[in-house]
């Protein structure tokens, strides 16, 4: 049986957890006016966000945030799709779009309503339907030629998710000239063999979950934008051993997301650095692309 409430020291500490999440959802949903955002340089390197889902650039989109506001980088979302749901389609690109302006990125629709059937199952089923989505990819990074783009790992879980990786890297494939670093993301799923964990700041994660309230429709479903502070608490301890090495000192983060870097150059992926790789908020993040 539980011991009396205050019985201990820790008693309290999960208490304070618990009361910080129901007064987090009491919070008003978007609605907030965006902060001041840094200049943009006409030729500033490019980063495009494919995103699967409209809310996937303010879960996992921080390592961007921190490339605009500290190396002034352009960021685009790419909303490859705007979910299932035809009915909510058009509701959630206004809502993407309400959460890019918040965070200052910009944003690209892959076609109207976005692309259906982006997942492993068709492009096993329907190869000509997934050929055309893979010309569209493939279109937008030829155009944008990026210094660096995001997408999900291979194994992120959910389908839609594990599509949006294949689809990048056919695309890829397709542009064997092209050359770009590869930051590949997990939200679903965990990846086994991430290289890098960045940490972000109070300051960065209050703007992401601010940015995911704007999905309204969403998080009134599921309020999971109050509780993307404990997965970037988690992050950093898995990413002290996944990263720094099993038995490693962790390093004094407190949020904190994982990542694989990797590069796309001359038609194939190639490493980029040698081991793991804590990036702290002290450095700049675009040290990451030299």
């Amino acid at each position: 049986m539980a011991e009396a409430p205050d019985s201990h020291s820790y008693y309290r500490l999960a208490a304070d957890f618990a009361a910080l999440v129901r007064h987090g959802k009491t919070l008003p949903l978007g609605g907030l006016p965006p902060a001041a955002r840094p200049a943009i340089p006409a030729q500033a390197p490019k980063a495009l966000f494919f995103a699967p889902h409209p809310d996937d650039e303010t879960i996992a989109g921080g390592l961007a945030l921190r490339l605009l506001w500290e190396a002034q980088w352009n960021i685009i979302n790419v909303a490859v799709t705007q979910g299932s749901k035809a009915a909510r389609k058009a509701e959630r690109w206004a809502e993407l779009k309400n959460a890019c302006d918040f965070l200052g990125f910009g944003l690209r629709q892959t076609a109207p309503g976005g692309l259906d059937g982006v997942n492993p199952k068709a492009r096993a089923d329907s190869p000509a339907a997934w050929a055309e989505n893979v010309k569209v990819i493939a279109g937008i990074l030829a155009e944008s030629q990026p210094r660096a783009i995001f997408f999900p790992h291979e194994h992120d879980w959910n389908g839609t998710h594990i599509g949006v990786h294949f689809l990048v890297m056919d695309a890829l494939r397709q542009l064997p000239d092209l050359s770009c670093y590869l930051v590949e993301t997990e939200f679903w799923g965990q990846m086994a063999t991430p290289n890098l964990l960045v940490e972000y700041t109070a300051a960065e994660v209050g703007d992401l979950l601010a940015a995911t309230s704007f999905h309204v429709g969403e998080v009134q479903r599921n309020p999971y934008h109050i509780t993307l502070p404990a997965w970037m608490v988690d992050n950093v301890r898995r990413g002290a051993e996944l990263v720094g090495g099993q038995g490693g000192a962790s390093p004094d983060f407190l949020y904190g997301q994982l990542f694989r870097l990797q590069r796309w150059q001359a038609g194939k992926i190639q490493a980029v650095q040698q081991g793991g790789r804590f990036l702290p908020a002290s450095t700049r993040a675009d040290t990451l692309f030299a």
